[in-house]
């Protein structure tokens, strides 16, 4: 009857064992993950599309002015940015960029959001044309490029930097500005991130090594 109860007990305390693993494992890995800023235009002004100005100065304004947002989601972590790169392209022409722009690197604490602006001087843009095309009702497409390198602030450790390389397609219409209203969201084809999957997989794996000691236990605890 005592041996019984030992192994009744020793099973207790193996179930406690396991679960309290489980949440430390589970604990583990939100604090280990992470999501990228959420970068999207809030603002996109040509002025030489404006085609209610039809003045020579506004005509010959070939600049454009853009207010891009930088949104740390993340309650618990902050961002440390590389220097961070805009490309501006037109049309469907990737190859030859019509403005670049570079700016300083920071940190952005957990939860906050900051705003990117500058008025650029466009080079290479087929104004006529696109003028044009406004003109008569169509929108023409300008693309947003954005690349750096964060790296995230865990308590007081930084971790490893990652790749942020994101773009948008925007849209201008007769008025000079972008259609939608709405911010434009700056998207990446990149797969999941294999940092991502590797921790998912170390909490996995955690919980079924724990398990399997469990297993073994029991078993031998029933032999003996």
């Amino acid at each position: 009857m005592a041996e019984s109860g030992d192994v009744e007990g020793c099973g207790k305390c193996c179930c406690s064992f396991i679960f309290t693993s489980g949440l430390t494992a589970l604990f583990m890995w939100l604090s280990l993950r992470t999501s990228k800023p959420t970068c999207s235009v809030q603002q996109f002004l040509v002025p030489s599309l404006n085609k209610t100005d039809n003045s020579t100065t506004t005509r010959n304004n070939h600049t454009i002015f853009f207010v891009i947002k930088l949104d740390n989601g993340m309650k618990d972590k902050g961002v440390h940015y590389d220097p961070i790169n805009f490309t501006f392209f037109y049309g469907q022409n990737y190859s030859f960029p019509i403005a670049t722009y570079t700016v300083p690197g920071f940190y952005q604490g957990h939860g906050k959001h900051t705003d990117r602006r500058s008025l650029l001087e466009a080079n290479g843009v087929p104004w006529v044309a696109a003028f044009e095309a406004v003109s008569n009702g169509s929108t023409v497409a300008f693309r947003v490029g954005l690349a750096t390198r964060v790296k995230f602030k865990i308590l007081f450790f930084y971790t490893k930097r990652h790749n942020l390389i994101v773009k948008a397609d925007i849209p201008v219409d007769d008025s000079g500005k972008k259609k939608n209203k709405k911010g434009i969201k700056l998207k990446s084809n990149a797969p999941l991130q294999r940092s991502h999957r590797l921790r998912l997989e170390f909490v996995i794996g955690l919980i079924s090594f724990n398990s399997l000691n469990l297993v073994v236990l029991l078993l031998y605890l029933k032999l003996v």
